[in-house]
């Protein structure tokens, strides 16, 4: 059960991690995330069920990923239009695209075919089947964590950060934005169908309607990691958002589980999910404004204790 959770929330963190470089790293509003999610999960399982292999459907499921930042990127980009506004856009047809991808049905099952769950439990069979799913999903996610680590660190990814907090400054240093924008949503996006991708295999089937509400979790998500610990090491950003995603997880666990004792039923979980969101916001915006304001008191408290006395003026 507690295992369960884990992998849930592993699996779920890797499109955190996909909605963090867009709405924390880039600062863009974007609503691509809950088209993405259901298209990575399309595309591997019709890789798989085809026969072309889990290696395949997964890499095909990153670049559609990609293909869908790319697109809400190109409405952005080129007309002009708002990225909130252009990923709606992009959410919308994509709903209709899944659809096709899926053989115009809603829902495709994965049975008796091999899938990456039905895999760790023979690599890892030194431990119980839930054990050995949760190691396997362990390591995808330190993977992923890793190279996005890597990526970040590197001349490309300082530059995307930079574009985040001031665009201008991106500018001056020669880079375009439009450029620099395709290659965040892009990978951000192609993160989430990768989530999509394992959650398909994981759940064993993929649905047209699977990301459905999956940015505001996401952002709870993103949120609650950041009430663990304050950093600006991308290490540590990236830790936070994996360690946010299992715990939303499991507060969702607790609330289908014990939920009952209060009157919360599952119908409640999408409205308690925006509470959950806006008290964040709340609380972070406070917590920011005292940050603000000791910050304000300790630069007078030193420039009064540098100045000179007023005795030497009058000297």
């Amino acid at each position: 059960m507690i295992e369960g959770i884990f992998v849930e929330g592993l699996i779920f963190s890797v499109m955190v991690l996909g909605i963090l470089i867009s709405y924390r790293i880039l600062d863009m509003a974007d609503m691509t995330c809950d088209g993405a999610v259901a298209t990575g999960a399309a595309v591997c399982t019709m890789c798989i069920t085809g026969g072309l292999g889990i290696g395949v459907g997964m890499l095909f499921s990153f670049l559609a990923g990609i293909c869908c930042g790319l697109v809400t990127a190109a409405i952005h980009n080129k007309l002009h239009i708002p990225v909130l506004l252009a990923g709606i856009l992009t959410m919308t047809m994509l709903y209709s695209v899944n659809l096709r991808i899926l053989g115009n049905k809603a829902n495709v099952p994965l049975v008796r075919v091999t899938t990456l769950y039905r895999l760790f439990p023979a690599w890892f069979s030194f431990l119980p089947s839930s054990y050995a799913s949760l190691l396997g999903s362990l390591i995808c996610v330190g993977i992923v964590k890793a190279l996005m680590d890597m990526f970040f660190r590197s001349d490309l990814g300082t530059a995307l950060g930079a574009m985040g907090g001031n665009e201008q400054m991106v500018v001056s240093q020669g880079m375009n934005p439009a450029t620099l924008k395709y290659i965040g949503l892009g990978l951000g996006n192609g993160l989430i169908a990768l989530s999509g991708a394992l959650l398909a295999q994981y759940q064993g089937f993929a649905d047209a309607n699977l990301g459905q509400g999956m940015i505001v979790q996401g952002l709870a998500a993103i949120m609650l990691g950041e009430f663990l610990f304050s950093t600006n090491k991308i290490s540590l950003i990236t830790l936070r958002a994996v360690l946010g995603g299992i715990i939303y997880k499991a507060l969702m666990f607790l609330g289908r589980k014990y939920g009952y004792l209060i009157g919360i039923t599952p119908n409640d979980f999408r409205l308690l999910t925006g509470v959950l969101v806006i008290i964040s916001l709340a609380v972070a915006k406070t917590r920011a404004m005292y940050s603000n304001n000791n910050a304000r008191k300790r630069a007078l408290k030193r420039t009064k204790l540098s100045a000179p006395p007023k005795e030497a003026f009058n000297e």
